[in-house]
C-alpha cells in the first residue's frame, strides 16, 4: 500500500464530507461547512490533513485552535479513518502530521474526540491521550416520532425564530448566559459579539428559520439552535435557558417548536450531542423520544510544556 499524507485542498471537501458522513451518519457535515471552517473562522486556524491510499481518501485529521478557551495554548485534533482501511498505519501517519501542525501553531495541549469503541480508545491511549468527559449522541426518527405536547410558555413570553430577530445580539447574550454553567472539559472565555457572529451566526449549516427562541421584554430567555445539511438531517447545536427562567419548561417549548418546523420542512432525522453528566438536558431529549445511537470521549494529550 502506498500511503500519502498531505494538506487538504478545496477539491477535497466533497470526498472528506462523504467520508465523515459514512463514519458518523448521525451527525451533520457538508462540503460547504468544511470550506467555511477553513476560510470563515481565521482565529481557529482550521486545517485538514488527508491520507490517500489506493487511489482515494482513506482518512482525515481535522485540527485547529480552541481559540475561545479561557486557557491559552489549547487545540484539537479529530481523526477519522474509513472503517475498511483501519489497522494499516493510516491513523498513526495522520496523527503524527496533525500533532506536528498543532505544535507549529503553539498548541501545548490537544483535545481529541474519540469514539466509545475499544479499538479507537486503545489507539488513543497507546499514543498518550487520556480520557476526559463522555458524551452521548442521541437520535430521533423525526419522520415517525410522536412529539409530546409541551407546556404553554409563561405569560409575557413569545416564540419566534432566529431569522425573525431584528438583531442577533439578544441571542448572543442568551448563548453566553446559558453556556456559563454548561458541563464540559474546556472553560470558555467570554466571546465578543463580532467573534460570535463570525463563528456561529454566519456558519453555513445554521438554519435560522428552524432555530427557535423564546423572548420576554426583548430578552431571549431560551433558545434552540438548528444545524442542518439542507436535505434531511437536523442537528441540535445548542439548547439553553437563562438562569432565572429555568424550571418552567422553556427548553421543551423551543425544542418542540423547532422539531415540528423541521419535520414540516422535510427533515427526517434529528440528532443531538449530550454531555453524559448533563442529566437535565438528557431528560428533555428523552421526553421527546431521543435514544442513544453512539457515544464519544474527549481525550487530552500534552504536546509540549
Amino acid at each position: 500500500m502506498v500511503l500519502t499524507v498531505r494538506a487538504a485542498g478545496p477539491s477535497d471537501t466533497t470526498p472528506v464530507a462523504g467520508l465523515l458522513r459514512a463514519a458518523r451518519p448521525h451527525l451533520v457535515v457538508t462540503p460547504e461547512l468544511l470550506a467555511w471552517q477553513a476560510a470563515g473562522k481565521p482565529a481557529e486556524r482550521f486545517g485538514m490533513q488527508v491520507a490517500e491510499a489506493g487511489g482515494g481518501i482513506a482518512g482525515v485529521a481535522r485540527t485547529g485552535l480552541l481559540h475561545e478557551s479561557a486557557e491559552p495554548g489549547l487545540g484539537f485534533v479529530n481523526l477519522v479513518v474509513r472503517p475498511g482501511e483501519r489497522g494499516r498505519g493510516i491513523g498513526s501517519a495522520l496523527l503524527a502530521a496533525a500533532e506536528e501542525r498543532l505544535v507549529g501553531l503553539g498548541v501545548r495541549r490537544a483535545y481529541a474526540r474519540v469514539d466509545d469503541e475499544p479499538a479507537t480508545i486503545s489507539f488513543a491511549e497507546r499514543r498518550g491521550y487520556r480520557p476526559g468527559r463522555r458524551s452521548v449522541i442521541l437520535g430521533l426518527d423525526l419522520a415517525t416520532a410522536v412529539l409530546p405536547d409541551a407546556p404553554a410558555p409563561p405569560a409575557g413570553v413569545r416564540l419566534t425564530t432566529a431569522a425573525d430577530l431584528p438583531d442577533p445580539r439578544p441571542l448572543h447574550e442568551a448563548d453566553l448566559a446559558a453556556a456559563a454553567d454548561e458541563p464540559g472539559d474546556v472553560g470558555m472565555a467570554v466571546i465578543s459579539f463580532p467573534d460570535w457572529r463570525a463563528a456561529y451566526w454566519d456558519r453555513p449549516d445554521l438554519d435560522r428559520t428552524l432555530s427557535t427562541v423564546a423572548v420576554a421584554d426583548g430578552v431571549v430567555v431560551a433558545f434552540t439552535v438548528a444545524l442542518t445539511d439542507g436535505v434531511d438531517r437536523y442537528l441540535s447545536g445548542m439548547t439553553g435557558t437563562r438562569g432565572g427562567w429555568r424550571g418552567r419548561g422553556l427548553a421543551r417549548v423551543v425544542k418542540r417548536a423547532s422539531l415540528l418546523a423541521a419535520r414540516s420542512a422535510g427533515f427526517r432525522w434529528a440528532s443531538t450531542l449530550n454531555d453524559a453528566g448533563n442529566d437535565a438536558m438528557r431528560a428533555v431529549n428523552g421526553w421527546f423520544g431521543y435514544r442513544p445511537v453512539a457515544a464519544e470521549w474527549r481525550y487530552l494529550r500534552t504536546l509540549q510544556e
